[in-house]
C-alpha cells in the first residue's frame, strides 16, 4: 500500500536542502515582501535563459531561492500565483547552444534546482496538474536519463534524484499523472536507476516507482516487465534503511490486488528477505514487511505455512508489543492472515501470540482492534488453543471488549460461536481438569467461560458434579471485587437462561387438579346459593360445590371441623370486596384479568385460599412490572406468600440487572439472601447428563 509518502518526501527534501549552499539573495533585500521577492525571482528565470555564465548563475540563484521559499507550505500558493511554474519548467531543459558556443555554465545545476522547486510546489495536490500541463513531465523523464562520468558524477546524480523526487510528488494520489508518466516513458529509466551505485538515487527511483505502482495496474505491469523485481529483492537485503524501506514499499504496491504479480514476487525469492525486515531497526520497514507478509499469506495455504516455517511468527509477536500503533496494527494484520491456517494456529499461541492479541482488543484504534479480532478468530478454530484462550481470560476479553467498528463486533461474535462449538469432548475434559486445579484465577476463568459457552446437556456435569456453581456463587458474593461480582451475576443469569427457554413463571407446573367450572352467570348469584360471605359489610352469594372443587382450603372449611361448616354467613375480614370478587370469579370461570394495581393483594388471597392457578396469574402480572426499585419488595412478597415462580423471576431479574443495582442501598444483603434461592433454582433446572462423550 502507498503509505506516508508525503511525510517521508517532505522530510527528505528538507534533509537534502542542507546539502546545497547557494547564495540566494533573500536576506540582501531587507523588508522585501514575499510577493515582490517571488516576482523578482520569476522574472529572473524568464530573462536569463542562455548558456552564458552570467545567465546560468542568475537562473540557478533564482531557482534555489524559490526552492527555499517553497519549503514553507504557506508560501506555495503565492509562488504558483506569481507564475513560477512555467518559468521553472523552462529551466528543466538545458539551454540551446549553436556551433562554436559553450560550454554551458553551471551544467545540471539549474535543472536540479528547478526540479527541486517544482517537486516542492507539487506537494499541494491542487498544483500537480498545472505543473504537468506546463510540460514538466517530458523534461523530468529526460533528466532521469542523464549520464554521469568521473568528473560530474555527484551533480548528475543530484539532478537525477531531484527529477525522481519531483515525479513522486506530482504523481502522489493522482491517477492521471501516474498514467502520463508511463506514457512519457518514465518507468524504464526509473527501473534502470534502481541499479545506480548512488544510494540516494536508488532510494529516489524506488520512491517514484512506489508511488507510480499504487492502484495503477498498467504501471505495475510495466515495472515488472522491465525486470525491476530482481533488483528490488536485492535492495530488500540492503543495510541502508532508506533503500530497503523504499524497496519493500514498491513490492507492497506491486502485489496489492494483483495475484499474478504476487506469485511472480514470491517466485523471484522475496519471501525470506521480507521476513528478515521484520527485525529491521527501521520501524517503517518492519511495518511494510508485516503488511506485505499479510498480503503474501492470502496467496494460497502453502504460502501461509512457508511464512511460519521461515521464522516470521516470533518477530511479528514482538511487534505486537511495540509502542508504535501502526506497527502493532500491521503485525496483527499479518498474524490474522497466518492464523487462518490450521497448521499455524497452535504455533502462534505456543510462541506467545495470544496474550498481546487479546490486549489489543482494549486499543482505542478501530483498525488495530479489528486485525486483532480477526487473528483471534483464526486461533479459536484450533481445539488445541481453546483451553489456552480460556486460561488467558480470552472469553471475558472478547465479551467485554469495547469495540469501535461493527465488523470487529461481528468477528468477535463469530469467535465466541466458534469456541462454543468446541466445548465438548477432550476440550471440555481438559477445562474440567483445569477447574479442579489449584489456581483460583484459572478456576474463575474456566467457570465463567463454560457458563456462557457450554451446551445445556453438560451444565449439570460442569456446575453440579464438578462444583462450577460454587465458583460462580462465590464470585457473586465477592463484594470486594465489583468486576468479579458482575461477571458472576452475568454468568449465573446466562446459565439459567440456557437451561430453560421458559421463564420461571411459564415453566411452573399447572395446578394439580383439573376441574369443571360453574360459569360466569353464577358469580355472586343467589340462584341455588347455599352459602353467603360477608365482605366489607356486603353479602356475596356463593355455592359450596364450586368452592369445594376449587381448593383444599375451602374443602377444609366445609368438610372439616371449622365453624364455617354449618354457617350460612361467613365473614371475610381481611380481603377487600374487589379482591374477593376477582378471586370468586376465578373459582367460577377458571380465568380472570389481573391488573398490576390489584395483583399483589390478589396474590395474598390466592395463597390464603390455596388457589394455585390464580397465584400463577398474579405472579405473571407482578413479574411484568418488575423494576430495579421494586424487585426487593416483590421478592419479599413472593417469599411471604410462597410464590416460588415469582421468587425465581426476581432472582433472574436481579442477576440480569446487576450493573444497575449494585450501587443501591441494601443490595449486598439482598444478594446474600438470594444466593440460596439461586442454588435451589439451578439445581432444579439444570438437566441431567444425556451424552456419553465425557
Amino acid at each position: 500500500m502507498e503509505k506516508f509518502p508525503l511525510g517521508i518526501e517532505r522530510k527528505g527534501y528538507k534533509r537534502k536542502l542542507a546539502e546545497t549552499t547557494v547564495e540566494t539573495g533573500i536576506a540582501d533585500v531587507p523588508g522585501t515582501s514575499l510577493i515582490t521577492n517571488v516576482s523578482v525571482q520569476v522574472e529572473t528565470l524568464r530573462k536569463h535563459t542562455s548558456w552564458r555564465e552570467v545567465d546560468r548563475v542568475a537562473a540557478r540563484r533564482a531557482a534555489h531561492t524559490l526552492a527555499e521559499l517553497s519549503k514553507h507550505e504557506e508560501n506555495v500558493d503565492i509562488i504558483v500565483d506569481e507564475g513560477a511554474v512555467t518559468a521553472l519548467v523552462q529551466h528543466l531543459r538545458a539551454p540551446n547552444i549553436e556551433d562554436g558556443e559553450g560550454p554551458i555554465a553551471c551544467e545540471h545545476e539549474v535543472e536540479k534546482d528547478a526540479a527541486f522547486s517544482l517537486g516542492l510546489l507539487a506537494v499541494k495536490p491542487e498544483h500537480q496538474r498545472l505543473i504537468a500541463d506546463a510540460g514538466a513531465l517530458p523534461s523530468l523523464v529526460s533528466l532521469l536519463q542523464r549520464k554521469a562520468n568521473s568528473s560530474n558524477g555527484r551533480i548528475v546524480n543530484g539532478v537525477v534524484r531531484r527529477a525522481a523526487d519531483a515525479i513522486t510528488n506530482l504523481a502522489h494520489e493522482n491517477g492521471s499523472i501516474k498514467t502520463r508518466v508511463r506514457t512519457e516513458g518514465g518507468i524504464p529509466p526509473l527501473v534502470q536507476l534502481l541499479e545506480s551505485i548512488d544510494n540516494k538515487v536508488q532510494r529516489a527511483a524506488a520512491g517514484a516507482l512506489r508511488t507510480l505502482a499504487f492502484k495503477n495496474e498498467a504501471n505495475k505491469n510495466q515495472i515488472v516487465e522491465h525486470h525491476a523485481l530482481p533488483t528490488l529483492i536485492f535492495m530488500l537485503r540492503s543495510e541502508d534503511v532508506g533503500i530497503h524501506y523504499e524497496a519493500v514499499g514498491v513490492i507492497g504496491n506491486l502485489v496489492h490486488s494483483s495475484s499474478n504479480i504476487k506469485k511472480e514476487v514470491l517466485a523471484a525469492g522475496a519471501l525470506q528477505p521480507v521476513i528478515g525486515l521484520l527485525s529491521s531497526r527501521c520501524q517503517e520497514s518492519q511495518r511494510e514487511a508485516a503488511l506485505l507478509l499479510g498480503q503474501f499469506a492470502t496467496t494460497d495455504p502453502e504460502c501461509k505455512v512457508h511464512i511460519v516455517q521461515r521464522g516470521a511468527v516470533r518477530p511479528l509477536i514482538r511487534m505486537l508489543e511495540a509502542t508504535d500503533p501502526q506497527l502493532r496494527e500491521m503485525a496483527a494484520f499479518a498474524l490474522g492472515r497466518l492464523a487462518q491456517n490450521m497448521h499455524n494456529q497452535a504455533g502462534i499461541v505456543h510462541d506467545g501470540g495470544l496474550r498481546p492479541l487479546l490486549e489489543l482488543l482494549d486499543s482505542k484504534n478501530g483498525s488495530l482492534q479489528h486485525n486483532a479480532a480477526f487473528a483471534l478468530y483464526g486461533l479459536a478454530d484450533n481445539e488445541d488453543n481453546v483451553s489456552d484462550i480460556v486460561k488467558e481470560g480470552g472469553v471475558q476479553k472478547l465479551q467485554d471488549g469495547d469495540l469501535i467498528v461493527q465488523a470487529s463486533k461481528d468477528c468477535v461474535t463469530k469467535t465466541l460461536k466458534r469456541l462454543e462449538e468446541k466445548m465438548h469432548g477432550r476440550v471440555l475434559k481438559h477445562l474440567l481438569y483445569l477447574m479442579r486445579s489449584s489456581d483460583k484465577v484459572v478456576h474463575r476463568r474456566v467457570a465463567l467461560s463454560l457458563a456462557h459457552l457450554c451446551s445445556s446437556e453438560d451444565q449439570r456435569t460442569i456446575f453440579i458434579d464438578n462444583n462450577g456453581m460454587d465458583i460462580l456463587l462465590g464470585l457473586l458474593g465477592s463484594f470486594s471485587n465489583p468486576k468479579h461480582q458482575r461477571d458472576g451475576a452475568l454468568a449465573l443469569y446466562t446459565l439459567a437462561k440456557k437451561a430453560t427457554a421458559l421463564s420461571p413463571i411459564d415453566a411452573a407446573p399447572p395446578p394439580p387438579t383439573p376441574q369443571v367450572y360453574l360459569g360466569e352467570q353464577y358469580v355472586n348469584s343467589s340462584t341455588l346459593s347455599d352459602v353467603t360471605f360477608l365482605v366489607e359489610g356486603s353479602r356475596f352469594y356463593a355455592h359450596r360445590i364450586a368452592l369445594l372443587a376449587s381448593s383444599d382450603a375451602f374443602r377444609a372449611m366445609f368438610d372439616g371441623g371449622y365453624r364455617e361448616k354449618e354457617a350460612k354467613d361467613i365473614e371475610i375480614p381481611n380481603i377487600s370486596w374487589k379482591v374477593f370478587e376477582l378471586m370468586m370469579r376465578f373459582i367460577y370461570t377458571g380465568t380472570v384479568e389481573v391488573t398490576s394495581d390489584i395483583a399483589q393483594d390478589l396474590l395474598r388471597a390466592a395463597d390464603q385460599y390455596l388457589l394455585e392457578g390464580l397465584k400463577r396469574l398474579c405472579e405473571y402480572a407482578i413479574a411484568q412490572d418488575l423494576t430495579v426499585e421494586n424487585v426487593s419488595n416483590v421478592y419479599d412478597l413472593a417469599e411471604a406468600y410462597h410464590a416460588v415462580s415469582l421468587r425465581h423471576t426476581c432472582v433472574l431479574f436481579i442477576l440480569e440487572q446487576h450493573k444497575q443495582m449494585c450501587g443501591m442501598t441494601g443490595y449486598p444483603s439482598l444478594i446474600q439472601r438470594i444466593i440460596p434461592e439461586i442454588c435451589d433454582y439451578l439445581l432444579r433446572i439444570l438437566r441431567p447428563q444425556l451424552r456419553t462423550s465425557l
